[in-house]
C-alpha cells in the first residue's frame, strides 16, 4: 500500500490586501499541512500539482519560507513531487524558475515533460544526478507523471501525454499524473475549463489517480480525479468553498482520497445588511454596527482570532448615497471585530420617485412635482416634502424678483427650521 499527500495552489507570498500577516497565514497554512499529513501521517511522498509560489519573481522571505517547509520534508526522507502551475510556471523565453531552483537544490523533484522540437523524448526517467525527468517510480508501487502548465492548450496537450504514457516502459501497479488544470461545472466565471470527455484519454492510458491543481475549490469526479482547492482562501468570496489536502491511500482495492481540512487556516465572516430606503443615513450606520455586534456574540466573528470580515451594505438607501462615509464606517467596524481585514462592500441604489404628470402640466406644476420627487428620496426630509417643494418654488421667486440675499438666508432658515 502506498499513501500520499496531494496539496495544490499553496500561494507562497499572497500579497493582496495589502497585509503582512495575511502572507504569512499561507506559508502557517503549508507548514502546519506538512507537519500533521505529511511527517505526522508518514505519508510516502508529497505532491504538489501547481502554483506552489503566487508569483514568477519572489522575495528572498517566501524563497525562505519554502525551503523552511520542504528542508523538514527532506529531513523526514519524504520526496516532494512537484509541477509547475500557471503563477510560478518559467516566464516565455527563459530556461529556469524558482522551482527548478528548488528542484535543483534536492528540496524537491520538478516533473516535466522534455523538449520534443529539441530532440528530447517527451517523458524521460527522473535522474537525480541531472535532476531532470518527467516521470519517477517510486519503491512504494506508485509511477508519479508530470505535466506543464498549457493554458488553452490543455486539450491537444492531454492527447499528446496519453499517448506518452502508453509508450513508457512497464512499471509500478499504479500511476499517478499531476494535471494543472480544471474542469467544467465547477466554479462560474472559468473560461477554458476542460469537459470530462476531454481528460477521459488519460484514464485509458493507465493514470488511476489524476492529481489536479488551479481550481481554488475541492471537488472529486469519478473516483479517479481529485482536487483538494487551495490550502488558504485567495479572498473572501472564496471562504464559501471547501478546501483541504487528500491524504491518500493506493491499494489493491482501490483509492481512498480523504480530504483533510484540520489545519491553520485565518478565520473569515461574510455578513450583510439591506436597507430599504426609509433609514436615516445614521440609521444606516447603526444596523452596520449592530450587524458586527450580532455576529460577535453569536461566535460567527471571534475577535481573539482576528479574522477577515466581509460586511455588505445592499439594497436602497433614502439619502445621497456618497453621504455615507464607508472609510469612517469600515475602521469603526475593523476595530470593534478586531478583524485583520475589513471589507466594507457598498452596493445600494438611491430611492427613486417619479410622480405622474399629465401631458397638458404647466411650467408651475411641473416644477412643484421634481422638487417633490427629489425631497421625497430623502430620508429626513421626505415628511415634509410638499411644504419643503413649494418653499422652493418661493424661493426660485424671490431670487427673480432681485431680491438682497440676507431675504433670501432669512427665507430658507425659517423654511428648513419649521415644524416638522
Amino acid at each position: 500500500m502506498a499513501r500520499f499527500l496531494h496539496l495544490a495552489d499553496i500561494h507562497l507570498g499572497f500579497d493582496r490586501y495589502s497585509s503582512p500577516e495575511r502572507t504569512k497565514d499561507f506559508f502557517k497554512a503549508l507548514n502546519d499541512v506538512i507537519e500533521r499529513y505529511a511527517i505526522g501521517e508518514r505519508v510516502d511522498f508529497v505532491l504538489i500539482a501547481g502554483d506552489l509560489f503566487e508569483h514568477r519573481n519572489i522575495q528572498p522571505a517566501i524563497l525562505n519560507q519554502a525551503q523552511i517547509c520542504l528542508r523538514k520534508l527532506r529531513a523526514a526522507e519524504i520526496p516532494v513531487l512537484a509541477i509547475e502551475g500557471n503563477h510560478d510556471n518559467r516566464p516565455y523565453g527563459t530556461a529556469t524558475s524558482w522551482l527548478k531552483y528548488l528542484s535543483n537544490w534536492g528540496l524537491l523533484k520538478l516533473l516535466e515533460p522534455g523538449s520534443v522540437a529539441d530532440g528530447e523524448a517527451f517523458y524521460q526517467s527522473w535522474c537525480d544526478r541531472t535532476r531532470q525527468g518527467g516521470y519517477i517510480d517510486l519503491a512504494c508501487g506508485v509511477r508519479v507523471v508530470g505535466s506543464s502548465w498549457y493554458g488553452a492548450a490543455a486539450p491537444q496537450a492531454i492527447q499528446q501525454i496519453a499517448e506518452a504514457i502508453t509508450q513508457l516502459p512497464p512499471g509500478p501497479a499504479h500511476t499517478v499524473l499531476m494535471f494543472h488544470h480544471g474542469l467544467q461545472n465547477q466554479i462560474a466565471r472559468y473560461a477554458g475549463a476542460l469537459h470530462y470527455s476531454e481528460v477521459h484519454p488519460l484514464k485509458a492510458a493507465g493514470v488511476d489517480y489524476l492529481a489536479l491543481g488551479h481550481i481554488h475549490k475541492n471537488y472529486a469526479e469519478e473516483g479517479w480525479i481529485f482536487n483538494p482547492g487551495s490550502l488558504e482562501a485567495n479572498n473572501i468570496e472564496e471562504s464559501r468553498y471547501e478546501r483541504g489536502v487528500y491524504l491518500v491511500d493506493l491499494n489493491a482495492q482501490g483509492i481512498q482520497a480523504r480530504l483533510q481540512q484540520d489545519y491553520y487556516q485565518r478565520p473569515i465572516a461574510r455578513l450583510s445588511i439591506e436597507a430599504r430606503g426609509q433609514e436615516t443615513l445614521e440609521a444606516v450606520e447603526q444596523m452596520a454596527i449592530a450587524a458586527v455586534e450580532t455576529a460577535l456574540e453569536s461566535g460567527q466573528v471571534v475577535a481573539d482570532l482576528q479574522p477577515m470580515v466581509e460586511l455588505r451594505i445592499e439594497g436602497q438607501v433614502g439619502f445621497d448615497r456618497l453621504d455615507l462615509d464607508t472609510r469612517k464606517l469600515q475602521a469603526t467596524l475593523q476595530q470593534r471585530s478586531n478583524a485583520l481585514i475589513f471589507l466594507l462592500k457598498y452596493d445600494v441604489d438611491q430611492v427613486a420617485y417619479a410622480s405622474p404628470l399629465s401631458d397638458d402640466s404647466d411650467r408651475l406644476r411641473v416644477e412643484q412635482e421634481i422638487f417633490n420627487d427629489l425631497i421625497s428620496a430623502h430620508s429626513v426630509y421626505k415628511k415634509r416634502s410638499p411644504i419643503l417643494s413649494q418653499g422652493l418654488i418661493d424661493l426660485k421667486d424671490l431670487a427673480l424678483e432681485d431680491a438682497d440675499e440676507a431675504a433670501q438666508y432669512e427665507f430658507l432658515e425659517k423654511l428648513l427650521s419649521g415644524p416638522e
